[in-house]
């Protein structure tokens, strides 16, 4: 007997389906304004093909969050393995941040509307992690150029919440502000706060 609650022959890409809808659904209506009839239909398939892959709205929105968070771990792996200085491996760290927002513009604004925005009534989820997860690389990039003598030594955390806050300013603005874009923004702070400001003193 055939079972009509999981996927069948029509839906060969129902969870991915799913996941693209949902995405762009939270990112448009927020995650209390969407329902799961409204995802399942825009995503073309029945309700208990959601409910078959992710057993609830909430069980989808946590695995958009994984999503997100194994995107994150793949670019600062990449970033990680990467070599030059000390600026140009953060300067590649933000234009590869940059790639993945502007690759995945719905994910952004999904998660940014849920840290900024109003309340949605979305389950609870640590989102500080993914800015523990940037800290954590920036520093080990920052002390990997201390060991070397080509940084001065300065506090690392000082550095990785600099860069960091650099980085979250500029994509933020981006969002909210897209007639004042500017993907340069960020590698011309960047180089600037490790260049300085402050003229040498004369001997």
């Amino acid at each position: 007997m055939k079972n009509n609650n999981g996927p069948n022959a029509e839906t060969p890409d129902a969870r991915e389906r799913l996941l693209d809808t949902a995405i762009g659904m939270f990112a448009q209506k927020g995650y209390a304004g969407t329902s799961v009839r409204e995802i399942a239909e825009q995503a073309g398939v029945s309700k208990p093909v959601l409910y078959y892959y992710f057993k609830s709205k909430e069980g989808l929105f946590l695995a958009i969050l994984e999503i997100a968070e194994n995107l994150q771990q793949q670019i600062l792996a990449e970033v990680l393995k990467s070599q030059g200085t000390v600026v140009d491996r953060l300067l590649l760290l933000y234009r590869r941040v940059h790639e993945e927002v502007e690759a995945h513009q719905s994910f952004y604004t999904m998660i940014h509307g849920l840290i900024f925005g109003p309340p949605q009534g979305a389950p609870n989820y640590d989102f500080s992690r993914y800015h523990r997860h940037m800290i954590d690389v920036i520093r080990k990039i920052f002390n990997t150029g201390l060991a070397v003598g080509e940084v001065k030594k300065i506090n690392a955390d000082d550095v990785a919440y600099l860069v960091l806050s650099l980085i979250d300013f500029c994509l933020h603005v981006d969002q909210v502000q897209p007639e004042v874009s500017d993907p340069q923004r960020a590698e011309r702070l960047i180089r600037l706060a490790f260049q300085g400001i402050e003229q040498g003193t004369e001997n």
